[in-house]
């Protein structure tokens, strides 16, 4: 039986319960909020055992992995608390609000001999496996272009009924941090690391600190370019599209959804797939409410594989660090209206 427990009480730590019950061998044993009331909410649905106080909750027993899902501001802190007393940590992403941070908690890690791990669901989704193995398999070619656009609606209440959500020290960033995060992250995935960019972002509807949207162009390693679009200000939302071209043909993603695979190849030999139509928006690019919980038992499941045969888990620190690093270059590069190494 592996113990979790579950760090902050908000909706994605909702999702994050819902997704721990639905693995076998799996008890959640403990839930931290800072609002015992909040805590006591989950805990009483998860039959655990509700904390107000993170000390408490972290020296609870039994418990071998901690969950998080408080503001990002507050995630390095908060797991490098959980690794100095021997848990193995899984947050939701982004890491934390910095690639320096993120570097402490990997150090942090090391010196513990825990594993940490990022919420990137996505990189599990059938279609986005599909995807991955058709690029690594050469079947796309050689890296030519790609596109990820997050065009979502956000109302003004989504902002505005939260202490911490367009807030830079909490959020560090706004639709590019918070949403786009995790088509950054596909698209270094697939097409490996960016080691430029050159970016524009600006606030056009909403009362935030931080940006409503955002747009960058990426140069990759392999000398294929990219394009980046994030938003939360565009009505009614749509599903989020990848568009990945190389030498030998282009895959396209709408939602979670291949919905197209034009290779060259598959041409040549009559083997275009049967693929599904176009998706209407989905749930995500009009609400923030998560309603399946299923992406994130995987990642949950394959981190404790991942723990129990001392491999790494699909996205480990490492991994969670290389977007990070991608949007603090944006967010340079459209302060000072130039192009800017990734790292830089």
């Amino acid at each position: 039986m592996t113990h979790i427990g579950i760090l902050g009480a908000g909706n994605i730590s909702d999702t994050h319960v819902r997704a721990a019950q639905a693995l076998a061998g799996v008890g959640i044993s403990a839930v931290y909020s800072p609002t015992l009331s909040n805590a006591q909410r989950l805990a009483d649905a998860a039959g655990a055992t509700a904390y107000d106080d993170l000390a408490r909750f972290l020296a609870h027993t039994p418990l071998d992995l901690v969950l998080i899902g408080s503001p990002p501001g507050l995630h390095a802190e908060q797991a490098i608390a959980a690794i100095e007393r021997g848990l193995h940590v899984l947050i939701e992403k982004p890491l934390d609000v910095s690639s320096a941070r993120v570097s402490a908690v990997i150090a942090a890690a090391a010196r513990g001999r825990v594993q940490v791990g990022v919420f990137f669901q996505d990189r599990l989704k059938p279609d986005i496996v599909r995807v991955k193995s058709l690029i690594e398999d050469q079947r796309l070619g050689k890296p030519v272009m790609a596109s990820g656009r997050v065009k979502w609606h956000r109302p003004p209440d989504y902002y505005g009924d939260s202490r911490w959500r367009g807030r830079t020290a909490l959020d560090g960033g706004g639709a590019l941090m918070s949403q786009g995060i995790h088509t950054v992250d596909l698209l270094q995935w697939m097409f490996g690391p960016v080691v430029s960019v050159t970016a524009a972002i600006a606030t056009r509807i909403h009362a935030i600190e931080s940006e409503d949207t955002a747009a960058a162009t990426l140069t990759f390693r392999s000398g294929a370019i990219g394009v980046i679009e994030a938003t939360t200000s565009v009505y009614p939302g749509y599903a989020r599209r990848l568009e990945l071209t190389g030498s030998e043909g282009t895959l396209i993603v709408e939602g979670d959804t291949l919905i197209a695979e034009d290779l060259r190849e598959a041409q040549r030999h009559s083997e275009a797939p049967d693929l599904a139509p176009s998706t209407p928006p989905d749930a995500a690019a009009v609400t923030a409410t998560v309603a399946d919980a299923e992406p994130h038992a995987r990642v949950i499941a394959d981190f404790i594989e991942a723990v129990g045969s001392g491999r790494a888990p699909m996205c480990d620190a490492h991994e969670g660090r290389k977007s990070i690093a991608i949007i603090e270059a944006i967010y340079h590069s459209a302060r000072t209206r130039r192009a800017v190494a990734v790292g830089e």
